[in-house]
């Protein structure tokens, strides 16, 4: 283990009580307090016990236990009934359920063999338990029950550090032990609005010079993305990122060029645009790779394909951020050049919402920007259906064949433009006088 383990603060009685308090009011919370309550070894810890303390709801919660951590994860599953998955290796389970997540840890020491490689495993006590967190406002747990109820301790200046608002690691050698630590750096900065403690900061910058995220599988830094990406300001933890220099150093060509490369104004702007059946995780990451675009070296669809298939993107996924990174820089002008309703439907119906979004983005605000027309597109245009179908032209004698689809699309480039009255007989009409 790196560094000197840190002496747990004093317990505050107070602070702890007040969790619990909290705690019983959060989903799972009341089944953890009734399991816990008459044992001493079961406590609440990490970025439950943060968020409590400082008055908001955690995502999930987290506790950690002296003995068999899927056994009381089986017994917790059965308060809940809810659905239990175990992780051997590490000692931890996962109690899920509709309404929200417990993960049960038994405590445990960490050790590192290789700097990026994933940690050795061994029990370990309360004060090593809470050494192996990342940083100092994680390290601080409540136990829930027995002699002990309410008690609440933490590694040195984890309290400090929480009421100043400040990101610290909790030895030297953090970041190189575990270089996704980076990442996180980067998002809870954005999400808890902390800043980073100078020699954090510095040991951050030092790792990445060192080159610390080649050390660990593109896997694990596209699952730390992803993270980051589904951030609920997902652009803020962007911005972390890049500010921080890890943006950057998650990958770089040959010559040392950034290919992935955050604009906020644009990336917020089309996130702004964006209906709320598109995915902003994918227009964020197709937006982090338009600098690809400018790079006359290589092809840009192949780079991104690899780069997004290292990182582990599902198929789906990658596709649509590749669909949407591609065509984006030309869409803008598309928008601009449609004069009719009809022509704007011809330019982006067959293109990703992300895609649109991002192109509008794109072009810029003011007179010259298409935010307009992509608004309109999204909230009324792209809804726009005919009630007719091939059949009725079948019916009224049409022919089957290509012929079918360019009547259906000229009715419905005049229901568009608005030149149709209402009603199955008008769009009827319009196709069978369409000249084909």
């Amino acid at each position: 283990m790196h560094g000197v383990t840190p002496t747990p603060s004093a317990p505050t009685a107070a602070g702890g009580n007040e969790v619990l308090q909290a705690l019983s009011t959060q989903p799972g919370g009341p089944a953890l307090l009734e399991l816990g309550s008459e044992r001493e070894d079961l406590a609440l810890v990490g970025g439950a016990v943060r968020d409590l303390l400082l008055g908001r709801s955690p995502r999930e919660l987290d506790v950690v236990v002296a003995g068999d951590a899927p056994a009381l994860a089986d017994e917790l599953a059965s308060l809940l009934g809810a659905s239990t998955t175990a992780h051997e290796r590490f000692g931890t389970a996962v109690v899920e359920w509709e309404q929200g997540r417990i993960d049960v840890a038994a405590q445990r020491a960490e050790t590192y063999e290789a700097p990026g490689a994933l940690p050795h495993v061994r029990p370990g006590s309360a004060v090593e338990d809470l050494h192996r967190r990342d940083f100092t406002v994680n390290a601080i747990a409540v136990t829930l029950g027995g002699s002990r109820r309410g008690e609440l301790t933490s590694a040195e200046h984890a309290l400090e550090d929480l009421c100043a608002g400040r990101l610290r690691v909790l030895h030297e050698q953090s970041f190189s032990d575990d270089p996704t630590r980076l990442l996180r750096l980067a998002r809870y900065r954005a999400r808890l609005g902390f800043e980073v403690e100078q020699r954090t900061a510095q040991l951050a910058a030092q790792a990445l010079a060192a080159g610390a995220l080649a050390t660990i599988s593109r896997a694990r830094v596209g699952a730390e993305l992803r993270l980051a990406l589904g951030e609920a300001d997902a652009a803020g933890a962007l911005e972390a990122l890049s500010e921080l220099g890890v943006l950057q150093a998650i990958a770089s060509s040959p010559g040392g060029e950034p290919r992935l490369a955050l604009d906020t104004a644009i990336a917020r702007s089309a996130l702004a645009l964006l209906p709320s059946d598109g995915r902003p995780d994918l227009l964020l990451m197709a937006s982090l790779l338009l600098a690809l675009m400018k790079d006359r070296s290589a092809d840009p669809e192949l780079v991104m394909f690899e780069l997004l298939d290292g990182l582990e993107f599902s198929a789906g996924e990658r596709e649509r951020i590749m669909r949407s990174a591609l065509v984006a820089p030309a869409l803008g002008n598309e928008m601009a050049e449609a004069a009719k309703p009809s022509e704007l439907h011809d330019a982006l119906f067959a293109h990703t919402l992300e895609a649109v979004a991002l192109g509008a983005a794109l072009s810029g605000e003011g007179p010259d920007g298409v935010s307009g027309e992509a608004s309109d597109w999204f909230q009324r245009l792209r809804h726009v259906r005919l009630a007719i179908t091939g059949d009725d032209l079948l019916a009224a004698g049409i022919p089957s064949g290509p012929e079918l689809g360019s009547r259906l699309d000229a009715a419905l480039a005049r229901k568009l433009d608005g030149e149709l009255d209402d009603g199955r007989e008008a769009e009827l009409n319009a196709a069978l006088e369409a000249r084909v």
